[in-house]
């Protein structure tokens, strides 16, 4: 069976590499050294900020503990399967605080997971972002809004893809993304706990993570659209439209999309951004799947699993590969560097790149086109209609398979 990759592999080589020019991309007045002394006492260095939502709603963002005493943690037996959300959502307007990216023990803890030295360990708890916390949300219409979770990379936070989260937010949908427990450098549970990465081993297989994480995801999906008081926390979220839920996943995320899709007929549609697919069957799947994939994924045979589950996806499907884009593209780490490759980054020779700006852009625009499709309520453009005005928009965008 194919086993995940490690914490530690090429890929977190990469993102290391990617971790370490954060501090490139602060103002210069934000690089002073942090211990610094203003009007107020100790200061310390501002980080980046994530691109703006593109949509035009304000958005809150609320975090959500759930506890799943039906099953056990793989990693940690013994212990009930827990999960952290966060929430996004369409928001009145407020002035209330700005949501943190991570805290400062947390993002020491990724850092230090990555192997990311020579930069100050709370560097990525200084991340600007734009949704603000806990606002009134603005009120649903209709059944509720459609529903879009979203599973990160394998050791990777949920806060991973905070960029995409408000973007779609912004656009008008729900959006929750879940740490799933002991796959993450660092968790914080309400009690204070802060828990690391149990399955990074090299022992853990890839399918064992798809299989847990898509019950992790249709349990979330349960408890978020089972009405008010279904999860702690998410008595202010705005009402939800259980019959228009997606998955989207990044990485092994995005393997546990597919597999959430093929074990749950609930999830309308799903996405998959540049993840090695782990499938446990080879079964058809009849409802709408987007592949969106690093340069690598462009090519016919080079990830045999893809060809494999394309075969399988006999509803409404689409393929895309970005060009000069790498595995860590569809993610913040790309926004929040200004760079998506670098010859170290690619493990090669230099070659052309993405802009991070293009790739932020690009990842956004094609999956809330695909979701536009699929999930809008009322009269909608076909699916297709609307990824190929997307794909006309970025030429570094290929279509493959029609």
């Amino acid at each position: 069976m194919p086993s995940i990759r490690s914490a530690h592999s090429p890929r977190s080589y990469a993102l290391a590499t990617l971790f370490a020019a954060v501090l490139a991309l602060a103002p210069a007045a934000d690089t002073a050294r942090a211990g610094a002394v203003g009007p107020s006492g100790p200061t310390r260095a501002a980080g980046p900020r994530l691109p703006a939502p593109t949509g035009g709603l304000p958005v809150g963002q609320r975090t959500l503990a759930l506890r799943d005493a039906s099953r056990e943690d793989p990693w940690e037996p013994g212990r009930a399967r827990e999960l952290m959300l966060s929430v996004w959502y369409p928001a009145l307007p407020s002035d209330a605080p700005r949501a943190a990216y991570v805290t400062a023990r947390e993002s020491g803890m990724i850092l230090r997971q990555h192997r990311v030295g020579g930069v100050p360990e709370d560097l990525l708890s200084r991340t600007g972002t734009h949704a603000r916390t806990g606002p009134p949300a603005l009120p649903a219409v209709g059944a509720g809004l459609p529903l879009v979770l979203l599973s990160p990379g394998f050791s990777l936070p949920r806060t991973s893809l905070t960029a995409l989260a408000e973007d779609l937010a912004s656009r008008g949908y729900a959006v929750a993304a879940v740490d799933h427990a002991y796959e993450a450098a660092a968790i914080t549970y309400p009690d204070g706990r802060v828990t690391g990465c149990s399955a990074c081993r090299p022992a853990v297989r890839g399918t064992a993570v798809a299989a847990t994480r898509a019950a992790d995801l249709s349990y979330v999906r349960r408890r978020l659209t089972a009405g008010a008081g279904a999860a702690v926390g998410a008595e202010g979220l705005p009402r939800l439209d259980p019959a228009r839920v997606a998955v989207v996943g990044h990485s092994i995320g995005g393997a546990a999309a597919f597999e959430a899709m093929r074990r749950d007929p609930a999830f309308v549609a799903g996405v998959n951004m540049d993840g090695t697919f782990q499938p446990s069957d080879t079964g058809p799947l009849e409802r709408p799947f987007l592949l969106l994939g690093a340069d690598r994924h462009g090519r016919p045979g080079a990830d045999p699993s893809w060809d494999l589950a394309w075969r399988r996806l006999t509803g409404p499907r689409a393929w895309f590969s970005a060009a000069g884009a790498v595995h860590t593209s569809f993610t913040d780490y790309a926004a929040l560097t200004g760079a998506t490759g670098s010859a170290a980054a690619r493990g090669g020779p230099a070659a052309p790149v993405l802009p991070a700006a293009r790739a932020t852009r690009l990842t956004r625009e094609l999956v809330a086109a695909f979701l536009d499709g699929h999930l809008r309520e009322g009269p909608r453009p076909r699916a297709d209609a609307l990824l190929d005005a997307v794909g006309a928009l970025h030429p570094q965008l290929r279509r493959h398979g029609r």
